[in-house]
């Protein structure tokens, strides 16, 4: 996902869509993230699941692994170093108390994405770009009823961060295709999104999240 040099040298790429998983992603899911997948570019999906043992997470990743490859979408795994390096994942994505980019790195390699939640916090966010996280995440923009919002952000924070930092910025909490807008304006690297799709038509919520990035991308 870290495709930036400086933040001077290379022109800024267009807002990508990250796909996070709903927490059932048994029966039907893998065919639902192949619809999602083929309705428009997805540069990532991170593999969310919760309250599962490491052999059972492993056994359905599998198949959604398998989809993801096939359309050189990266398989990031949340909060678990361990079943990121189990199953061979392109990443981790840690929550602050889930490990460091360090042990990341040791268990997983260099060529891992490692992604660090940031919430609102300036400081958070550099301290995770100077132990070499790939990206860092900022939200809840918006009230989610995907996981408890303990902090909120300000569409500032993005611009605040894109002015100094060459690190990619994920916007996430609450994103739709109605409210996405001035995120992708302020210079969300990334949106993470999941309820706005996987509640409803997911091949039409992902059509609808790419016309709204082509029609507020600032030229």
């Amino acid at each position: 996902m870290n495709d930036k040099h400086t933040a001077t040298e290379v022109e800024r790429e267009p807002t990508q869509i990250y796909l996070i998983s709903p927490l059932d992603v048994g029966g039907a899911f893998p065919a639902r993230l192949v619809r999602a997948l083929d309705a428009a570019p997805v540069a990532a999906f991170q593999y969310r699941v919760k309250g599962l043992d490491q052999h059972e997470a492993a056994r359905l990743a599998e198949p959604l692994q398998t989809i993801c490859a096939d359309r050189d979408v990266a398989f990031i795994v949340n909060d678990s170093i361990s079943l990121a390096k189990r199953i061979g994942a392109d990443g981790v994505h840690l929550g602050q108390e889930d490990g460091t980019v360090e042990e990341a790195r040791n268990v997983l390699g260099r060529d891992a994405q490692v992604g660090i939640t940031c919430h609102a916090s300036r400081h958070l966010a550099m301290e995770a770009g100077d132990a070499g996280a790939d990206y860092v995440a900022f939200g809840a923009f918006f009230p989610t009823t995907t996981k408890q919002v303990k902090v909120t952000a300000d569409v500032g924070l993005l611009e605040w961060w894109q002015s100094l930092f060459e690190i990619p910025c994920v916007a996430i909490g609450g994103i739709t295709p109605q409210n996405c807008a001035p995120l992708i304006s302020a210079g969300a690297d990334f949106l993470a999104v999941s309820g706005a799709v996987w509640n409803g038509d997911e091949s039409a919520a992902v059509q609808e999240f790419h016309r709204a990035i082509t029609a507020h991308w600032p030229d």
